[in-house]
């Protein structure tokens, strides 16, 4: 977790395409975190803030 946005994206950027699997940027309280999409559950406290996709051919940002 990190309270800097800018450190969490890009460590959200790099996560998904050195894992090759989409990761997901979110905010949890006052912290940002990154997370593999596919552990992200529907009753999860979370504010989505953007998913990397490595197999996405749009710039990520």
């Amino acid at each position: 977790m990190s309270h800097n946005l800018s450190l969490a994206q890009n460590h959200a950027f790099q996560l998904a395409y050195t894992l090759m699997v989409p990761v997901t940027l979110f905010k949890s309280g006052d912290e940002y975190g990154v997370v593999p999409s596919d552990e992200i559950d529907d009753g999860d406290d979370l504010d989505i803030i953007h998913e990397y996709n490595p197999h996405d051919r749009r710039p990520a940002h």
